[in-house]
C-alpha cells in the first residue's frame, strides 16, 4: 500500500513559501509533500481568476501519483472547484477555508453569513487587485506567530486578482472524504462562520490556532495531517 503526497494549496496574497515550515516538519517525519504557486496571487493581470489556478493545481498534479489536497483560506475555492479534473485523489484537508456552494463564488462564502473579519478592513481594492494594510493584515493572519515571523511573513505577501474571488464555482461535490479543520482563534475567517462552512464536508476538526497554524503550529499541524494519512 502507497502513501499519497500532501499537495499544498495556499491561500489568497500567499505562495508556496507560506508551507515551508511545516514542509521541514514533513520532511523530519518522512511524509511527502509538496506546494504549488497559484497564478492569482502576485500577477499584475487582473484578468487571473480562479480558473487559472485550477489549470495551474491540475498540472500541478499530474504524475505525483496519489494525492491529499490540504487547502488553506482561498485555496478551498480553488480546491472545490479542480477535485473532478483531478486523478487519485484520495481526501481533501480545508485548513481554515472557503469552500463554495455550486454557483457561489470565494467572495461570496462568508457574506453569506453577514460576518466580516478584521482582516476584511485590511483590505484594500485597487485597479482589479486586493491588496493588504500590512499592519493589521499581519496580526489577523497571524495572530499566534512571534514577532519575527509575522513581520517575515507580510512582508512577503503579495497582490490577489478581484477575478480570483468573483469567479463562481462550476464543479459538483465528488465521492471523495473531505475534513474542515475550524481554526478557533481565527481572525481572517472567523471561526463562527468556518462552523457553518465546515458542514459542507464529511469531518469536523477543532484546532487551536490562529488563520496560519502552518507558520504558528506546524508540528501540531503536522500531528494533525499525519493522523489524518490516507492508504492508496
Amino acid at each position: 500500500m502507497s502513501t499519497p503526497t500532501f499537495l499544498l494549496v495556499h491561500g489568497a496574497w500567499h505562495g508556496s513559501w507560506c508551507w515551508e515550515r511545516l514542509g521541514s516538519v514533513l520532511d523530519e517525519r518522512g511524509i511527502t509533500w509538496a506546494a504549488l504557486d497559484l497564478p492569482s496571487s502576485n500577477s499584475e493581470d487582473p484578468r487571473i481568476d480562479l480558473d487559472a489556478d485550477v489549470r495551474a493545481l491540475r498540472h500541478f498534479s499530474v504524475e505525483r501519483g496519489p494525492v491529499v489536497l490540504v487547502a488553506h483560506s482561498y485555496g478551498g475555492a480553488v480546491v472545490a472547484e479542480a477535485t473532478p479534473k483531478l486523478s487519485e485523489l484520495r481526501g481533501i484537508v480545508y485548513l481554515a477555508a472557503l469552500v463554495p456552494r455550486l454557483g457561489q463564488s470565494a467572495g461570496e462564502v462568508t457574506r453569506e453569513y453577514g460576518r466580516r473579519s478584521p482582516l476584511d478592513d485590511a483590505i484594500i481594492r485597487e485597479d482589479g487587485q486586493l491588496r493588504l494594510d500590512p499592519v493589521p493584515a499581519s496580526l489577523a493572519l497571524y495572530g499566534d506567530c512571534d514577532n519575527e515571523t509575522r513581520e517575515w511573513a507580510i512582508n512577503k505577501v503579495t497582490s490577489q486578482t478581484l477575478a480570483s474571488f468573483r469567479t463562481p464555482r462550476t464543479s459538483e461535490n465528488i465521492a471523495v472524504a473531505s475534513t474542515y479543520v475550524i481554526c478557533q482563534r481565527d481572525q481572517a475567517i472567523m471561526p463562527e462562520v468556518q462552523e457553518q462552512i465546515a458542514q459542507r464536508c464529511d469531518d469536523i476538526v477543532e484546532f487551536d490556532s490562529d488563520h496560519s497554524p502552518f507558520l504558528s503550529h506546524a508540528n501540531e499541524l503536522a500531528d494533525l495531517l499525519e493522523s489524518m494519512r490516507f492508504r492508496a
